[in-house]
């Protein structure tokens, strides 16, 4: 029988529907897209792109030439421009504001064709000591209070190029669904005088029915309420507001992208390398300690999609319960 779940956090209703789940739903699976002409994100094809704001390099080869393990640019169609102020003002009743931000591009690693799921963990580190220290650098920019780094994985999942890379947005606002997860966290912190993300972590390994996967840091596991089929969320098991926190260690990451890794090799495997999306949560820059708030990593396939009563309503529809998932994922192999 279908079944409504309340997320803790934000108090959203999914329905989990596993009668859904007999019907055709799923995407089929998105054909290697090859190489034609020039890829800019290539390595020897420094110039293709805008200059790099931040890399890590073989034998400390100069900026913006080959021999680069990873390198960061500058989109270049971007969403928001870094120029300006935002210059906030209202018409009438509504409001607006200047289109400022930043808006740039992980380019995880200069081979064309190499994937995360194909990656080795300490490779995957590097992309997230990339990520730390660009939203370190972002944050010293007042104009800005917020970085969503978020990675786009195959065209269905909104990816343009098919070279392996990620993305990060300095915005001059607040997320919504970041803002909702930071309420949702404080009041249960009024109520109880303990982290909702640290008590879900606790619960779960009670439980033991949707952890997919843990190592000595960090714990990955099916949300109870998940709104995707094979949805996963990456936790750091100690409390933690701020992803790029400035007394975490690189090494700390280490243990993050062990946990990536697995998680995306099972889906490879078990999937048939579907696309996906990957998001940072984080507590906004500059307010101190946020006890009722955990960073983590939500990781969606994209194996179904929205339809007419999904935006209607703002309810989901996940045709595979979680504890399903986890079970299928927990006895893939890799």
């Amino acid at each position: 029988m279908p079944e409504l779940r309340k997320d803790p956090i934000i108090n959203r209703w999914v329905i989990i529907s596993s009668e859904r789940g007999k019907r055709p739903v799923f995407l089929t699976e998105e054909a290697p897209v090859q190489k034609t002409g020039m890829c800019p994100l290539c390595e020897g094809n420094e110039n293709m792109t805008p200059s790099e704001v931040y890399a890590i390099r073989r034998d400390a080869s100069p900026p913006n030439s080959p021999n680069w393990i990873l390198r960061v640019v500058p989109n270049k169609f971007p969403a928001l421009r870094i120029e300006g102020n935002p210059n906030k003002e209202g018409i009438g009743l509504y409001d607006r504001m200047n289109g400022i931000g930043a808006h740039e591009v992980i380019i995880e690693t200069p081979h064309h064709g190499e994937t995360l799921s194909k990656m080795d963990a300490p490779s995957i580190q590097n992309v997230f000591v990339a990520y730390r220290e660009r939203v370190l650098d972002l944050t010293r920019d007042k104009r800005f209070r917020y970085v969503m780094v978020f990675k786009n994985h195959g065209s269905t999942a909104g990816a343009s190029l098919d070279h392996s890379h990620s993305q990060l947005i300095a915005l001059p606002i607040l997320p919504k669904m970041v803002v909702e997860e930071i309420n949702g966290g404080r009041e249960y912190y009024r109520y109880k005088d303990r982290c909702i993300f640290c008590d879900i972590i606790a619960q779960e390994r009670e439980d033991n029915v949707r952890i997919v996967y843990e190592n000595e840091r960090f714990i990955a596991l099916s949300p109870y309420a998940s709104r995707f089929p094979f949805e996963i969320w990456i936790l750091p098991k100690e409390h933690k507001p701020y992803f790029a926190s400035e007394d975490s260690k690189e090494d700390h990451y280490f243990y993050v992208a062990e946990a990536l890794s697995t998680v995306l090799k099972k889906y490879d495997k078990l999937l048939n390398t579907p696309p996906y999306n990957f998001m940072i949560h984080t507590a906004p820059f500059g307010n101190g300690d946020i006890p009722h708030y955990h960073w983590h990593m939500e990781i969606i396939p994209r194996l179904t999609k929205m339809a007419g009563f999904e935006w209607g309503t703002g309810f989901y529809i996940n045709p595979t319960p979680p504890e399903e998932a986890t079970t299928y994922l927990q006895e893939t192999h890799i």
